[in-house]
């Protein structure tokens, strides 16, 4: 049988089927809750239980759920199942964001970031206003109905132009085959913005923004965006690789030093030689060992489902509030023929 969700801001009301997640029952029902990688690694669509509780198939919480939170009351949405009557508050997913539309953009430039990593800026239509938030996503759609998800890498669109970074990956059909030989002028069909990752202003506190590979582009388009910003908390950028020469936007970085707010940057590598100078290992650790208290910051954290779900942990344990925490986990969609990240 169908159980009733009533939402304590609104008095609204969905139903939630036996077979469906609560996040697919109020998409069904055009209830906004945000989500992005949908198997619970992000915490995008965290939503907080008022009356009742939700379960989980095989009794297993979710990633982004610890068994604390659970108890009080915290839920990720896109994997709650009910088996009784809930009410829900949804005060964390009423922010204003722009509007999803399709757009046909041209292929601008295709060029190497770095050995694995590729640039693609793409150039939008003249007569076509997008906005979005720094730190959003867009979808790359394809005729037989597949989508690539890659998290925009600028600010704005200045001039039109989108910048996305393109990780490679094994036998990937969009990164291995349709990539290299896109060229200049070539068309592509985006759906854009999407995704709730972006700097929260209200929040104003000290800044940790935590990236691994290509989770650095969302994290890139929030810091371009508060460049000589009075208004700009302090910043610790960690941005985590495997060599030096990953490093594709550290110059870039380095050179905002006197445009941010007591801008602090830790590249941390896991594979470098005995001539790498700097911080070594995994950017949650090192995170940990740089801020013994997080109680005071705001954590953003892109990259890996395995290093969101450890940094969350570490960071709790070290004082982070999860009310300040947000995350983009960049999830790896496979099948037959491809095996890409839907983000970044």
């Amino acid at each position: 049988m169908a159980h009733r969700v009533d939402i304590k801001e609104t008095g609204e009301q969905f139903w939630v089927e036996p077979q469906e997640t609560l996040l697919q029952a109020a998409q069904r029902q055009g209830v906004r809750i945000y989500s992005d990688c949908e198997f619970g690694g992000c915490g995008t669509c965290r939503i907080q239980v008022t009356r009742g509780k939700v379960c989980y198939e095989d009794d297993c919480l979710p990633m982004s759920i610890a068994d604390e939170e659970h108890e009080q009351g915290h839920a990720a949405a896109c994997q709650a199942r009910l088996d009784a009557d809930i009410e829900i508050s949804l005060a964390a997913h009423r922010d204003e964001l722009p509007d999803t539309q399709q757009v046909r953009a041209q292929v601008h430039s295709v060029e190497r970031a770095c050995q694995g990593i590729w640039r693609l800026t793409l150039q939008l239509p003249q007569d076509v206003h997008v906005q979005f938030r720094p730190g959003q996503y867009l979808n790359i759609l394809f005729e037989d109905g597949r989508a690539r998800s890659f998290s925009m890498a600028n600010a704005d669109a200045a001039h039109g132009r989108i910048e996305l970074h393109v990780r490679e990956v094994e036998g990937g059909r969009f990164t291995q085959v349709c990539l290299p030989g896109l060229k200049a002028g070539d068309e592509l069909l985006l759906e854009m913005p999407l995704g709730v990752f972006y700097w929260r202003e209200r929040d104003w506190r000290p800044m940790v923004m935590v990236a691994t590979g290509t989770g650095i582009a969302p994290i890139k388009a929030i810091l371009e965006s508060l460049l000589d910003k009075d208004d700009c908390p302090p910043v610790s950028l960690y941005w985590g690789m495997n060599r030096p020469e990953d490093l594709y936007l550290a110059k870039e970085i380095e050179s905002w030093a006197d445009r941010l707010c007591e801008f602090r940057f830790v590249p941390v590598l896991s594979h470098a030689d005995e001539s790498w100078q700097g911080a070594r290992g995994y950017v949650q650790q090192q995170v940990c060992q740089d801020e013994p208290d997080l109680s005071e910051h705001a954590i953003y954290l892109c990259g890996s489902p395995v290093m969101i779900e450890q940094a969350r942990g570490l960071f709790k344990e070290h004082g982070a509030n999860e009310q300040f925490m947000y995350a983009d986990a960049f999830n790896f969609q496979s099948d037959s023929r491809s095996a890409e990240p839907s983000l970044a």
